[in-house]
C-alpha cells in the first residue's frame, strides 16, 4: 500500500478516499475523559504489547510513537494528511500513536476511546479498509480484554458509537454538484437512511475543494457490514449524480473555468490556502475531464501537500505571506 493522498489520482475517480475506524476500549478501565495520568501510562504499555505480539503473528507492523515525542507543527500537519483526528492533536498530551510506514493505517491511543484504529485508503476501497481494520481489532481482541456488552456491543465514552463502534466514510469531489446547489438535498436524502455528510476533516468541518466525507451514523442494532453496504450504495448514487451535473455543462464554459484556474495556479506569487482550495477542486476537475492532458498533475496530493502545516515542514517558513509564497512557488513548479 501507499500514503493515500499519493495514490488516488493515479485512479482518477470521483471518490478520493475510503475510511473506516474503529473505537475500542480496554475493559475495567475508565474511559479515557476520567483516566489520570498514571492509567495513561498503563494504557499505553498494554497497547505497545499487544502491537508488538501482532506484528509478531503478521497482522500488521506499526511503528509506536509518544505524541509528547512529535513536534507541535508535525501533530498538525498529521491532521493535515487526516493521520489522527484534530481532537486528537488538541488534547495529545501523554497520548500515543501506532502507525503503518505509509500512514493508511494508524491506532490513536487515548483519544475519546482507548483505542481508534483507523484505514484510509486511496479512491474506492472501503470493503479493503474494514478487512484491514478487521484483522487488526481481532487480533487485538485476541489479546486485550475489550468492553463488550451481550445487549449493546462494544462499550464506547459517547454514547452514539456504542455498538459496532464503526465509523466508516468516503471522501467525494463533488464540485458540479455543488455548484448546482444539491449538496442540501444529498445530505437530506443521506439523513433518512442513517448517513451524513460532513466537511473535508470529517464532524465540525466545513467542505473545502468540493470534497465531501459522506459516513455512517447509526452504530446499534446494525452490523459492520451492513452499515458499510449501505454506504457504498449511497455513494455509488451520489457518484452518478456527479457524472449527470458534469455531462450537462457546456464544454466551453467548463474548460474556461479550469484553464483560468490553471494559469492563476502557474503564475501567481502568493495564494492563500482558501484560494488554494478553490482553484485545485477546478484542476482535479480538468484533469478528471481531460481538459488538462498533463496526467503527471497531481491535484490531491498538492491539496494535501499545499496545506499550511504542510508548507510549513517542507519548505521551513513561519509567517503567513512566506506560507503563501512557498504555496505559489510549488503549485508554478509542479504546473
Amino acid at each position: 500500500m501507499a500514503c493515500w493522498y499519493k495514490e488516488t489520482d493515479k485512479l482518477n475517480e470521483i471518490v478520493i478516499s475510503s475510511r473506516v475506524r474503529l473505537a475500542r476500549n480496554l475493559d475495567n478501565m475508565p474511559f479515557p475523559s476520567r483516566m489520570t495520568d498514571e492509567m495513561f501510562t498503563e494504557l499505553k504499555s498494554k497497547v505497545k504489547s499487544a502491537l508488538e505480539k501482532i506484528s509478531e503473528q503478521g497482522v500488521a507492523s506499526l511503528k509506536f510513537i509518544e505524541m509528547d515525542d512529535i513536534p507541535e507543527n508535525e501533530i498538525h500537519s498529521m491532521v493535515e494528511r487526516h493521520v489522527i483526528s484534530p481532537d486528537f492533536a488538541r488534547n495529545s498530551s501523554n497520548r500515543a500513536i501506532a502507525i503503518s510506514d505509509d500512514e493508511s493505517i494508524s491506532l490513536m491511543i487515548g483519544e475519546e476511546d482507548h483505542i481508534r484504529i483507523q484505514v484510509i485508503l486511496p479512491g474506492s476501497n472501503l470493503s479493503e479498509a474494514y478487512k484491514i481494520a478487521d484483522d487488526i481489532d481481532t487480533a487485538l481482541g485476541e489479546i486485550l480484554p475489550l468492553a463488550f456488552n451481550e445487549n449493546l456491543g462494544y462499550l464506547t465514552e459517547c454514547p452514539t458509537n456504542i455498538g459496532t463502534g464503526l465509523r466508516a466514510s468516503v471522501m467525494l469531489h463533488l464540485p458540479v454538484c455543488e455548484s448546482k446547489g444539491d449538496i442540501a438535498s444529498i445530505s437530506e436524502a443521506a439523513a433518512k437512511i442513517g448517513l451524513t455528510v460532513r466537511g473535508m476533516y470529517g464532524e465540525g468541518s466545513k467542505a473545502v475543494a468540493c470534497l465531501y466525507q459522506i459516513s455512517n451514523q447509526i452504530t446499534l442494532g446494525i452490523s459492520e457490514k451492513n452499515a458499510i453496504d449501505n454506504l457504498l450504495v449511497i455513494a455509488s448514487q451520489i457518484v452518478d449524480r456527479e457524472k449527470q451535473n458534469r455531462n450537462s455543462i457546456e464544454r466551453i464554459d467548463l474548460e474556461d473555468k479550469v484553464m483560468r484556474a490553471y494559469g492563476t495556479l502557474k503564475y501567481a506569487k502568493l495564494i492563500s490556502t482558501e484560494e488554494f482550495m478553490k482553484l485545485i477542486s477546478l484542476i482535479k476537475l480538468g484533469v478528471s475531464e481531460g481538459i488538462i492532458e498533463n496526467k503527471s498533475i497531481q491535484p490531491i496530493r498538492l491539496l494535501i501537500e499545499a496545506q499550511p502545516h504542510m508548507i510549513m515542514r517542507k519548505y521551513s517558513v513561519s509567517n503567513l505571506k512566506e506560507r503563501d509564497e512557498a504555496r505559489a512557488r510549488m503549485a508554478s513548479e509542479i504546473l
